[in-house]
Parts: C-alpha cells; sequence; structure tokens
C-alpha cells in the first residue's frame, strides 16, 4: 500500500499523481507499486512540489510495519529515535 498526502500541490503535480494513484480524497491518494515506481513516483512529487508540502507513506518491514518520508515546507519532520521513526513538530517562525 502506497499513500501520499499533498498540501498546496500546483495542478500538474495532482494531474501527475491522478495518472499512476487513486485520490480519494481531495490531495489523498493511494495506491499499490513496486519499490521502483514507488521512487519514481516520489522524485516527481519532490521536483514538482513548489510551494506546498507532501508526506509518503508505504508498507515496509520494520517493527512500525510502515516507512514514510516527506519534503515541501512543513513543521512536521521525520526523526529516528532508537531505531524507530518517529515525527518532530518544529516551532512556529514569525514569517508564519
Amino acid at each position: 500500500m502506497l499513500v501520499i498526502a499533498v498540501n498546496n500541490a500546483p495542478p500538474r503535480l495532482r494531474g501527475r499523481l491522478a495518472v499512476w494513484l487513486l485520490e480519494i480524497r481531495a490531495g489523498v491518494y493511494v495506491g499499490s507499486y513496486t519499490k521502483r515506481i514507488r521512487e519514481m513516483i516520489w522524485n516527481q512529487v519532490v521536483d514538482l512540489i513548489d510551494d506546498g508540502d507532501a508526506i509518503m507513506v508505504w508498507d515496509a518491514p520494520c517493527d512500525a510495519g510502515y516507512d514514510f518520508d516527506t519534503c515541501g515546507k512543513n513543521r512536521r519532520c521525520p526523526v529516528v529515535l532508537d531505531g524507530f521513526k518517529l515525527v518532530s513538530f518544529q516551532p512556529v517562525t514569525r514569517d508564519e
């Protein structure tokens, strides 16, 4: 299983994701692909996200049963603590 959620994504990225994945809700795409295709899709997200942000979650053979990655301007950042991936929240800056 593969899930990608985007915020403030440009229309060209949303269209590209709709080619490969099913948009089950605004900005939330799901599908089931191999690692190679998943990485190709994620590279397109990273290249086209502009001022938005995205997260990708997929099945993985680890203790949690899934893994994830993020890109773009986002207050949530993945951190590894004792081999377990968690989410760290960054403080709000004055620009936001």
